[in-house]
């Protein structure tokens, strides 16, 4: 079970990713000076001020507040409360207990907590979606002859709803990570409709739905799942292919697909996703040949599509696709800081060699 672990309203280079560094430097500075310019536009046209989240429930700092479930330490889902002790957490997190985590006390039954819940969710719905009007020149409140100014916060809101999605879904809590996810892409949508399909809209859109498809798999509902992948990919697809996260992303949401048509036994769908992602990898590394972690993913790809085709009865390919995959990465050449991705290319081709028949079994098929 993996989720993406890396937020996709916070762009991150992948470790070895020099050019993309550089060029995501680059797009940051930009990104920065149009945030400034257009808060300062803000606090001269209509002086408002940035939200603050009066639990202290910011996109970027590790927060467990009165709102929060101390198992899975993100926001309530499905509240529940124990008796007799009253403490509360989400019904999944509370229901593997037998004894109250906080208190040590029998917990005699689990009760909803519809009250708590509708704080919860009312909280949910206004959070990062306001900004105050203050005073221009003494930086006070306003009256309230002025007007609270609803504004479109999305990537701040975006970042939180993730966030709490995250918690949930390493601690298992797969509905309330769902349903963490579901408010995300619906607010994302809402601003594709408003503004189009723009690079950064539609590179999140893919990546939460990506996301939700981990969630269905996790869950079991693999139908579900491709459903989500593969609109993952439709939104990604629409994405110029120089950004090498997004790259990523695309050709990883294209093999989840292929392993659960793999999972599901039609392996001709499976072969041609896998395919898929990696023609989309094969490009990555025409273009950036120089990135280690680019050719270990093509090599990765190459097992996959020869993996198939062995099961499906053609060994030739399947050899002849895993040792072109045990040449690609025998010529990787790695930096000595690099231990980790060395030791993922020592693993792949340890599995990549033991997939190829001996000489003497090559002997007896040629004969």
């Amino acid at each position: 079970m993996n989720m993406t672990p890396v937020c996709p309203f916070v762009k991150a280079a992948r470790p070895d990713d020099n050019n993309a560094s550089k060029k995501s430097g680059d797009n940051s500075m930009k990104h920065q000076v149009e945030s400034d310019s257009k808060v300062k536009k803000e606090a001269n046209d209509s002086a408002s001020a940035s939200p603050k989240c009066p639990f202290g429930y910011d996109s970027q700092s590790f927060k467990i507040g009165p709102l929060s479930c101390t198992v899975c330490q993100a926001l309530l889902f499905d509240t529940s409360k124990c008796v007799p002790c009253s403490h509360v957490f989400c019904k999944s997190c509370i229901s593997r207990f037998k004894d109250c985590p906080l208190c040590g006390a029998d917990i005699v039954k689990i009760e909803p907590d519809a009250n708590l819940q509708g704080v919860v969710d009312r909280f949910i719905e206004g959070h990062a979606r306001i900004k105050r009007s203050v005073s221009s020149d003494k930086g006070e409140e306003a009256t309230e002859s002025k007007q609270v100014i609803y504004e479109d916060v999305s990537l701040e809101r975006g970042s939180f709803l993730v966030q709490q999605a995250m918690r949930a879904f390493r601690a298992q809590n797969l509905e309330s990570a769902k349903s963490r996810l579901n408010l995300c892409a619906e607010d994302i949508r809402d601003q594709l409709e408003k503004v189009g399909n723009t690079s950064e809209l539609c590179s999140q859109l893919g990546a939460v739905l990506g996301m939700l498809g981990d969630c269905c798999r996790a869950m079991g509902d693999a139908s579900s799942a491709v459903s989500y992948f593969e609109e993952s990919v439709q939104f990604l697809s629409k994405l110029p292919k120089d950004d090498m996260e997004i790259t990523h992303t695309l050709s990883v949401s294209l093999n989840k697909i292929g392993d659960l048509k793999y999972y599901d036994g039609d392996l001709q769908a499976a072969r041609s996703y896998y395919f898929k992602s990696l023609d989309v990898r094969r490009d990555v590394v025409n273009q950036n040949s120089k990135v280690p972690s680019q050719v270990l993913d093509v090599a990765v790809s190459l097992a996959k599509v020869a993996d198939v085709d062995r099961n499906l009865g053609e060994e030739k390919l399947a050899t002849d696709g895993f040792q072109e995959a045990i040449d690609l990465l025998e010529s990787l050449t790695l930096k000595s800081e690099a231990s980790g991705l060395e030791q993922r290319r020592q693993s792949v081709l340890d599995f990549l060699r033991g997939q190829l028949p001996d000489k003497q079994e090559q002997a007896e098929a040629t004969v």
